[in-house]
Formats: C-alpha cells, structure tokens, sequence
C-alpha cells in the first residue's frame, strides 16, 4: 500500500502519463471525472447544501488529515485559505520530483468545476514553491479578492518572505472554474 506521500509521487506521474497518451483533454477529464465527480463527491454535497459552512467543514478536516501548514478564513460571502505548506507539492519538492508541469492545477481542476455546479467561482494564485490562496465566492458576488492581510490578517501566506517564487513567474486565477482558465503574472 502507498503511504499518503508516496502517493503524490505516483499522482504526479500520472499526470504526466496522461497528458502524453491523451493531451490536456485527457488529464483534465481525469481530474473532473476521477476527482470530482468520484473521489471527493461528499465535498459536492457538502458545498453544495451548506455552502460556506460546508466548505469549513470539508476543509475544516481535509487540511487537518494531510497535514498541511494553513489558515481558513470564513465570512458570511467568502471562504478563504492561506496555504503556507502544501504537504503534496512540499513533499514532491523535497525529493527532486517533477515530472508535470504544474502539479498545483490539479487542484483547480476537480474543485473549480465542483465550485461551478455550486454556484460559486475562485480566486486563486499559487507560487509553484508550495504556498497558494483561494478565495470563494458566489458567482453572483463582483467583489474582487482582498489585499494582502485584509482578510486573513497576519496568517495571509502572501505577506510570507518566501511568498515570492525564485523562478519570477505566479499562476493566477480570476473567478475562475477551471485550469484553462489560468493567467500568469510577472513578479519581481
């Protein structure tokens, strides 16, 4: 049996196997039939009939079980995470595995099409070093994602001194719901 680390490897690899037998199609198929509509349906269920309160409550145990370094944050109309550890992508940094291109999407790809059914849209960046954030909204809510500390405070992994990553590239979503929906951004 893989222990959960040892299964981000794998995952990661499948990634890769998939997108050269079959192209992002295929990967992105993966991760909405396979993750979403499989995997994690009891997140579907629980987002789906509570909303903001079942998104604390999924990710309330979630990031607990994997061991994550973060902070939520929850209004009455955004729910907010502050990933300052990712363990998955921490672990395939620690040991020199990279073989797709952007392990982080996958993420994007079963809960932002999960998000869409609900009604909801995402707000997302992630620095390819093991730190992102999300904010989740309603579909129907303009407002645009808080500065940095607005609404998490002092645990807004954006205000960390590794926030920036070496490489000078960051992913961005804008209520987005799915991968291909990602920008990049320059930064210095």
């Amino acid at each position: 049996m893989l222990g959960c680390y040892d299964f981000c490897g794998h995952y990661e690899w499948t990634f890769e196997w998939m997108i050269q037998r079959g192209g992002e199609p295929l990967l992105r198929e993966y991760w909405d039939e396979a993750i979403h509509r499989d995997s994690q349906r009891h997140a579907m269920e629980l987002i789906g009939s509570k909303g903001i309160e079942g998104m604390k409550e999924y990710w309330g145990h979630t990031l607990v079980d994997e061991g994550a370094g973060y902070h939520c944050t929850a209004t009455d109309t955004v729910f907010r995470t502050d990933m300052h550890e990712c363990p998955s992508k921490g672990f395939l940094i620690r040991n020199g595995l990279h073989q797709h291109h952007d392990y982080c999407d996958h993420c994007m790809g079963w809960i932002g099409p999960l998000l869409k059914e609900c009604g909801w849209v995402v707000d997302h960046e992630h620095n390819h070093c093991g730190q992102c954030w999300w904010e989740l909204r309603r579909a129907t809510d303009p407002t645009r994602p808080g500065k940095p500390g607005e609404l998490s405070g002092e645990h807004d992994v954006r205000k960390s001194a590794g926030w920036l990553p070496p490489h000078g590239t960051m992913d961005v979503y804008e209520r987005a719901n799915a991968p291909h929906d990602k920008k990049t951004r320059k930064v210095d």
